[in-house]
C-alpha cells in the first residue's frame, strides 16, 4: 500500500493537494475532522460519543481518533493506500498510526511537509477569511494557530527525520508546480519500496523457471528455498547432513532451518528492487514468518501468484524432470511424488487463501509453453506494480 501523511501548517494548501493526490494514485482520504464530522452526521455510536466531548468543550481522545481512523481503513480495500491529512499532529499520534500501521500490516511510505514562509500563511489565511467567512481565518486566531503548530509539530517531524521518511516541499507557487514536487517525490520514494512476491504452485508447475525468467526482467532477487538447501547440503555441513536426510524422505525442512537461510540471502541482497520467494512460505506458519522478517526490514509481501496446473500435468512434468540433469532426488520415486503432491494440497493451499483475503492473490494457468506462461505471470506482476508503485 502507498501510504502519505501530508503535513504542513493552516494555509499551506493541504487540502487543495490532497485531492489531488487521492485522485492520481486512487488513495483513500483520510482527516480526523473530517472523519469526526462524519460519524456525528450519521449517528453512529462512535459518532454519538465524539459529539458529547465536542458538546462538553474537550478535545476528542486519541483514543477515539485511532477507532475512527482504524474503521475507514478497513473499509478501504479498493484503495491503493492512504493519504492523512493532517495527521500525525503530536509525538503520541505518530506512535499511535506506526501501531496501527503494523496491526494492519502496512506502513507508512513517507511523510511529504510543505514548507510556505510565515508571512505567505498569514496572508493566504486572511485572504481565505475574506472569501469563506471562517470565523478562525482573522489575524489573531493565524498567529495562535500557527504558534500552536510549530511548538507541537515540530517533534514530529524529527519523529520521521529519524526515520527517513521525512520529505520537505517547497508548498509555493501554483497548485500545478506545487503538486509536481509532490509527484516528484512520491514516486522517488516508490522506487525505493521493495516489491516482494510469493510465487507458489504445486511441485511441477514451473515455479523455478518462472521465478528466474521474473527476477531478471524486473531486477528482483530470486530466493529459492530449494537451491538454498542444495547449496548448504553441497557445502558439506552438518546442518546441510540434516537437511540432505529430510529431503530424501519428501518431508517439508524445519522453518528454523529454512527462516535462517532466507534471511541471510536477503541482508546479503539487500539493493535490489525487491525479491521472488520460490518455495516459500508453504505453510501458513511460515507465512507468519516470512512476514515478520519483512517487517523488521521495513517492508511486507507485496503479491502473491499462484501457477495453475492439474495434478496429472504436475506428475508428467516431474516425471520428465526425472529423466534429466535436473531431477531432484525425490523426482526419482513415483510415492515421493504423490507425497509431495498431498503435502502441497494439505498444506501450501490454505497459504493463497492467506494472501487472497489481504488482496494480494491471483492464480494464472501454468499450462503451456514456457513463453506463453510469462507473457501471462508478467501482465499480473505489472499490475501488481502498479498498485505497488
Amino acid at each position: 500500500m502507498l501510504n502519505i501523511a501530508l503535513f504542513g501548517p493552516p494555509g499551506a494548501g493541504k487540502g487543495t493537494q490532497s485531492a489531488l493526490l487521492i485522485e492520481k494514485y486512487n488513495l483513500a482520504y483520510i482527516s480526523t475532522g473530517d472523519l469526526l464530522r462524519h460519524e456525528i452526521s450519521e449517528g453512529t455510536e462512535l459518532g454519538k460519543k465524539a459529539k458529547d466531548t465536542i458538546d462538553r468543550g474537550e478535545l476528542v481522545s486519541d483514543e477515539m481518533i485511532v477507532q475512527l481512523i482504524e474503521k475507514r481503513i478497513v473499509s478501504s480495500t479498493d484503495k491503493n493506500g492512504i493519504l492523512f491529512d493532517g495527521f500525525p499532529r503530536t509525538m503520541v499520534q505518530a506512535y499511535i498510526l506506526e501501531g496501527l500501521l503494523l496491526k494492519l500490516n502496512t506502513s507508512l511510505a513517507c511523510m511529504l511537509s510543505l514548507e510556505v514562509p510565515r508571512e505567505e500563511l498569514i496572508e493566504r489565511l486572511l485572504e481565505r477569511g475574506k472569501s469563506s467567512g471562517r470565523s478562525d481565518d482573522n489575524a489573531e486566531v493565524i498567529e495562535f494557530r500557527l504558534e500552536e503548530y510549530n511548538n507541537k509539530t515540530k517533534p514530529v517531524a524529527e519523529f520521521y527525520q529519524d526515520r527517513d521518511k521525512y520529505i520537505p516541499i517547497n508548498g509555493v507557487g501554483k497548485i500545478d508546480e506545487v503538486l509536481g514536487r509532490l509527484v516528484e517525490s512520491i514516486d522517488r520514494t516508490l522506487q525505493n519500496v521493495w516489491f516482494n512476491l510469493v510465487l507458489t504452485g504445486a511441485p511441477g508447475s514451473g515455479k523455478g523457471t518462472q521465478g528466474r525468467l521474473l527476477a531478471k526482467k524486473y531486477n528482483l532477487y530470486y530466493i529459492s528455498t530449494g537451491s538454498l538447501l542444495r547449496r548448504e547440503i553441497k557445502s558439506g555441513s552438518e546442518l546441510g547432513s540434516r537437511v540432505k536426510e529430510i529431503m530424501a524422505l519428501g518431508e517439508l525442512v524445519p522453518d528454523e532451518i529454512v527462516i535462517r537461510l532466507i534471511e541471510s540471502e536477503i541482508k546479503q541482497h539487500n539493493n535490489v528492487r525487491g525479491f521472488v520467494f520460490k518455495g516459500f512460505p508453504r505453510t501458513i506458519v511460515q507465512a507468519y514468518i516470512l512476514d515478520g522478517l519483512l517487517r523488521r526490514l521495513d517492508s511486507t509481501v507485496s503479491y502473491c501468484i499462484e501457477l495453475h496446473a492439474s495434478t496429472l500435468e504436475s506428475i508428467k512434468r516431474l516425471s520428465a524432470r526425472s529423466k534429466t540433469p535436473q531431477a531432484r532426488t525425490y523426482d526419482l520415486n513415483a510415492d515421493l511424488i504423490i507425497h509431495r503432491l498431498e503435502e502441497y494440497q494439505e498444506k501450501t493451499l490454505p497459504v493463497a487463501e492467506f494472501y487472497r483475503k489481504q488482496n494480494k492473490f491471483a492464480s494464472i494457468d501454468a499450462v503451456g509453453g514456457e513463453e506463453d506462461v510469462f507473457t501471462r505471470l508478467s501482465v499480473k506482476v505489472e499490475a501488481a506494480m502498479k498498485v505497488i508503485r
